[in-house]
């Protein structure tokens, strides 16, 4: 495919980056990334990656706009309160970028439609807000053999990470570092705990950065190491993470063998 002048112009400042030039961006446009969730993580996600040029973008989340979501959510507006997520995420994309096909899955996922659903992309996010949810993402990333590129934020504090366990050696995979979802009484969700807006901005922003890294093969990936936030502080940490040699899926023993 050769760019069009338009795109010549819109892209630009990919263009002239020694990383990316004409053959990274026509490599993006290219793409197909799937978001798991078009929340307070998956907004910004989204509008990155479309203004990006990420040409196929899939959004899966079964929710509707609601008043609370507007202090974080940036995909949505006043106007589509009520809306579906995806189809007021998919407003927004239109707007922002036209080479861009954002495929609405008005949805939830789960272990019966997790597979037809990641088939036919290059690469998972997940914006999810619960950890069966996360669990199920990372669990048929690893069987799927596609990457995932996953965060998480709770009241000023967000993680996040790369997972490519299916390539061995010294990838990790989601559950070598979360062996088991916490207790019930210890789980909390934004709306239990509370966020930080701008919290989601920052994180989601970060998550787009790794994706588009991956997308392109440029740069360091993330996988085998964790980075986490600390709005408060103004601090960032880089956590060294190895595969856990008893992990319940990818290690030499594994008691998971498929999904479900």
């Amino acid at each position: 495919m050769n760019l069009t002048d338009d795109q010549l112009d819109r892209y630009a400042r990919h263009i002239v980056l020694r990383e990316v030039g004409g053959i990274g961006q026509k490599k993006l446009l290219q793409s197909k990334v799937l978001i798991v969730g078009a929340g307070g993580l998956g907004s910004p996600l989204i509008m990155y990656l479309a203004a990006a040029g990420v040409g196929t973008i899939g959004v899966v989340d079964d929710d509707v706009v609601d008043l609370s979501n507007l202090q974080r959510q940036i995909a949505h507006g006043m106007t589509d309160i009520g809306t579906p997520k995806v189809l007021s995420a998919a407003k927004s994309v239109a707007e922002i970028n036209p080479d861009v096909k954002l495929i609405p899955h008005t949805e939830r996922l789960t272990v019966d439609n997790v597979e037809m659903l990641f088939s036919d992309y290059d690469l998972i996010a997940d914006g999810s807000d619960n950890f069966d949810t996360r669990f199920l993402i990372n669990d048929a990333c690893y069987f799927l053999k596609k990457p995932l590129v996953s965060a998480a934020m709770l009241q000023f504090e967000g993680q996040l990470s790369t997972y490519k366990a299916f390539e061995g050696d010294e990838h990790p995979c989601y559950r070598c570092i979360f062996p088991a979802p916490p207790p019930d009484d210890v789980a909390r969700t934004c709306g239990e705990a509370g966020v930080l807006g701008a919290l989601a901005g920052t994180m989601g922003s970060l998550q787009a950065t790794e994706i588009l890294k991956e997308l392109l093969g440029a740069g360091q990936s993330l996988s085998g190491s964790l980075v986490i936030y600390d709005a408060l502080y103004t601090e960032f940490r880089k956590v060294k993470v190895r595969p856990d040699p008893v992990c319940a899926l990818c290690g030499p023993n594994p008691t998971i063998t498929k999904l479900g």
